[in-house]
């Protein structure tokens, strides 16, 4: 089954404590690649929900978006930092004496100043909220899932598609591998003619060189690797798991395959062949860097 690489999946749960909304937007990348947008205070949480990911993705750039809330009632306290709050007064009274000025210095005035008052919260731990958190990671996750699924049943149908053009170019390719053997047969024939001033030529001696080039131009074995390329494709994309590493590896193999038959057909008919060869591979290349 083959999975697209690009999706987005959001999911949400809660309960009477906490509420937690989970976004995944995936994009093409070589390897995974993790990157939490989420409170501070979620961040203990980072390698379980990498964990779960790995459960799902295991290629892909991954920006996970994590909106929470705390629904607990909270005891605050205020708290008072003694020695800030002196130092603060001590310094407003030497700034007094030395200009002149009255010292007449309010609390109100002291505990405006940064850092003298504090606010502690109680219910600050957030263990219990790490069952509703990845429920909602695991759901963003199957929405996920389920679009790169779909995504990739398009890009299969365009795959399969395109190497059925590719066998097509193959076919012609064959059909054409006498016609250049038997092209060369009749220019070398009627050279001979024309350099050796006369009609009878020694058969042995153009039979010997027509075999010689035969040798020289015949890409059989390279159609022949062709056809089983196309035939580990058709394996490889019905597989499960990702595939998109083995079918790149493929993809090289079918280039450099028709880059020797480019070498070898001197042909005008086969080079235009080999060129939508070789545009169709390329097609193909870049449909599999979206592939999982």
């Amino acid at each position: 089954m083959i999975k697209s690489m690009t999706g987005f999946g959001a999911g949400d749960c809660e309960n009477h404590d906490f509420k937690v909304y989970a976004e995944i937007k995936a994009v093409n990348q070589r390897y995974l690649e993790t990157n939490y947008h989420m409170p501070y205070s979620l961040n203990m949480f980072e390698s379980q929900l990498t964990k779960k990911i790995r459960e799902y993705v295991s290629r892909g750039k991954l920006d996970i978006n994590v909106r929470f809330q705390d629904l607990r009632e909270k005891a605050v306290t205020v708290v008072v930092d003694k020695s800030l709050a002196q130092a603060y007064g001590e310094a407003l009274g030497e700034i007094s004496s030395q200009l002149g000025l009255s010292t007449s210095v309010t609390a109100s005035q002291i505990a405006g100043y940064p850092d003298v008052l504090k606010i502690s919260e109680e219910n600050t731990n957030l263990e219990a909220a790490e069952p509703i958190l990845m429920k909602a990671i695991e759901k963003a996750l199957e929405n996920l899932t389920a679009m790169r699924i779909s995504e990739g049943k398009n890009i299969q149908s365009d795959l399969l598609n395109r190497i059925d053009i590719l066998e097509n170019f193959v076919s012609e390719l064959e059909k054409l591998a006498p016609e250049i053997v038997s092209a060369y047969r009749q220019r070398l024939e009627a050279l001979l003619a024309e350099y050796l001033g006369k009609e009878d030529i020694d058969e042995n001696r153009l039979i010997q060189e027509t075999a010689l080039y035969t040798d020289k131009v015949n890409y059989t074995e390279e159609t022949v690797r062709l056809r089983s390329h196309f035939k580990q494709f058709h394996a490889i994309i019905s597989a499960d798991g990702p595939i998109g590493r083995k079918l790149d590896f493929l993809i090289q193999e079918m280039n450099r395959e028709i880059n020797t038959v480019a070498s070898k057909a001197s042909s005008a008919a086969a080079a235009r062949f080999v060129v939508d060869v070789k545009s169709e591979i390329e097609k193909i290349r870049e449909q599999i860097q979206n592939i999982e």
